[in-house]
């Protein structure tokens, strides 16, 4: 269990969402909590964690066990926008600042549905005019205030686990765009491979790859060595691929020995 230097300390508010959110902050963090372990840290009843880990675990976004409780499974949490925006902060603020050195005023942007692409589109009101294309409801909500961006918004069926919109009305508005640059992130990358876990998602990515001149994959360095469900494409179809310095020699290796662009950037 990850030591309670490395956690968000006790929460100062004791109303009940925000006692949620920074218990959620914490078993995201540890990988698993006790009951009596939770009631001790934030200073409530045990029923009081109990009612906390029944709410959390109808969002989604906790597995209650007797006696305690973990994260959910991959697929549910690659699936799950709200429990992956808690998960590496940092690294997705710097391939965001990363990103916004690679687009140019005046250019459409594509981005796509993942918390990487949210962190990236409060950025971007700076290069203002814009126009920027987008099917996460969480980017889309950053950027329609600025008045300087053009914001066109992908229609289809909205699915709440992912806070965006897919669908074969997402894919025919996407058939009819086209993009300076597309911003992308993934679940996982297995040797030079880019992968998925939802199939709806896996689709429309590629719709939004297919509408764009150039691709940039942002990825933190977390992600290497693992694997979902459904293939995305091969890394090399990117013009551009960034990753925090955290990214293992191993896999350096197989992104330089198949001659992958990519730039490791620093976190801050």
């Amino acid at each position: 269990m990850t030591s309670l230097e490395t956690v968000p300390p006790r929460p100062t508010t004791r109303g009940a969402t925000a006692r949620r959110q920074a218990m959620l902050d914490y078993i995201i963090q540890a990988g698993s909590a006790q009951v009596d372990e939770l009631a001790a840290r934030f200073a409530v009843s045990r029923m009081t964690v109990h009612r906390d880990l029944d709410a959390l675990s109808e969002q989604g976004m906790v597995n209650k066990q007797h006696g305690g409780v973990t994260t959910r499974s991959s697929s549910v949490f690659e699936s799950n926008f709200a429990l992956r925006s808690h998960i590496a902060t940092r690294e997705k603020q710097a391939l965001a600042r990363a990103a916004l050195e690679e687009i140019a005023p005046g250019e459409a942007v594509m981005l796509d549905d993942s918390t990487t692409a949210s962190e990236l589109a409060s950025l971007l009101p700076v290069l203002e005019p814009l126009t920027v294309i987008a099917n996460g409801l969480e980017s889309i909500d950053r950027l329609k205030y600025s008045s300087g961006i053009k914001l066109i918004t992908l229609g289809g069926d909205y699915q709440p686990r992912f806070n965006a919109t897919f669908g074969l009305l997402c894919e025919q508005t996407l058939a009819n765009l086209r993009a300076n640059v597309a911003i992308l992130s993934a679940s996982a990358i297995l040797g030079t491979t880019a992968y998925v876990q939802d199939p709806a998602v896996t689709q429309i990515k590629h719709a939004q790859m297919a509408a764009a001149e150039r691709r940039i994959l942002l990825v933190h360095s977390a992600k290497f060595g693992r694997s979902a469900l459904h293939r995305l494409a091969d890394v090399a179809e990117f013009d551009l691929v960034l990753i925090d310095e955290g990214l293992a020699a191993e896999h350096r290796r197989e992104l330089d020995d198949a001659g992958i662009r990519y730039r490791l950037i620093r976190i801050l």
